[in-house]
């Protein structure tokens, strides 16, 4: 997939051009309507299709004080719309100045770069430009001007509930995972840089991958059986989410740890994606790292067992 930094990249591509706009935070099953009807309208006229997305999502730029933990940082989203075979993507960076651009700049922008732009597709919903001033009305006016179609779909349910990043979200924090796996069209998973910890894994015998999440939503704090994406290698683990009771902190982090059954390679740096396959329990305090060690273990064999058995996701029993 060939990724673009600025709408003057849109020259290179051959016409018609077909553009399928959205923020796109989790590439849900509304997201992946947005795409794929843009991808099956350029196919039937022998166009180039091109999802167009925005880094970072423009509720960190515009009410910080307010922007939600992401379903998907930047990088997970570019990876999971590459999954879906788009061949182009282009990245626009959104910040103050981009918020600024008058709605109709935006789209002139777009005309005078796309050569020729036959289609704008996106969710019924979508705003855009200064103030949030741009709409599904406004873009059809300005196709109607400069000669373009636009196509708005509609919502996608999954039962009786509209998807929704919003949705989707409050299922994984809630640890609802079926939810939103139905919303999704996969299972729901994070994508975290590995950095470096205090080694304390190691030093119990289980060595832990400290992950940094870029933002994206967590589940509740506990102990999951998971699975890791490494490369393209699928691997199995247990993951501890939460801010580790057991270890005296000044400054107490939640931090997302994952050992990989069997695997004591260097990954400082590196991207992992990981995937909560079936709550354990919750977070406990214990009164010596020996203690701790001994449950570590309990949990290694449990998950061990059940990702054997390929059993699915559960929602998280309550505490004892």
């Amino acid at each position: 997939m060939e990724v673009f930094p600025s709408i003057s990249e849109l020259a290179r591509l051959q016409g018609p051009v077909f553009l399928a706009i959205g923020v796109f935070d989790g590439v849900h099953l509304g997201h992946q309507a947005v795409i794929s009807t843009s991808a099956a309208h350029a196919k039937e006229s022998n166009g180039t299709p091109i999802v167009v997305t925005f880094d970072p999502h423009p509720v960190k730029v515009l009410r910080p004080e307010n922007a939600p933990h992401l379903l998907t940082a930047t990088q997970h989203k570019i990876a999971l719309i590459r999954e879906l075979g788009v061949e182009h993507l282009l990245v626009l960076n959104f910040d103050r100045a981009f918020a600024e651009t008058a709605p109709e700049r935006f789209v002139e922008d777009l005309v005078s770069n796309a050569r020729p732009l036959r289609e704008i597709c996106v969710g019924h919903e979508w705003s855009f430009g200064k103030g949030r001033a741009g709409n599904l009305a406004l873009l059809q006016k300005l196709g109607a001007r400069f000669g373009f179609e636009v196509v708005g779909i509609k919502p996608v349910a999954v039962g009786d509930e509209v998807v929704s990043s919003t949705a989707i979200r409050a299922a994984v924090e809630a640890g609802d995972f079926a939810t939103a796996a139905a919303m999704l069209g996969r299972e729901y998973s994070i994508l975290g840089t590995v950095q470096a910890g205090a080694q304390l894994g190691r030093k119990l015998g289980y060595p832990t991958a400290n992950l940094s999440a870029h933002s994206e939503q967590f589940p509740p704090n506990g102990v999951y059986a998971a699975e890791a994406i490494l490369h393209g290698r699928r691997l199995r683990g247990v993951v501890n989410l939460g801010y580790r009771p057991t270890v005296p902190s000044a400054r107490p982090e939640r931090v997302l740890e994952l050992h990989i059954f069997d695997f004591d390679a260097d990954l400082y740096g590196q991207d992992v994606e990981v995937r909560f396959v079936q709550y354990l329990r919750g977070e406990k305090k214990f009164s010596n790292t020996e203690a701790l060690a001994a449950q570590i273990a309990q949990d290694v064999r449990r998950a061990k067992q059940l990702l054997a058995g390929g059993i699915g996701q559960t929602l998280p029993a309550a505490d004892a």
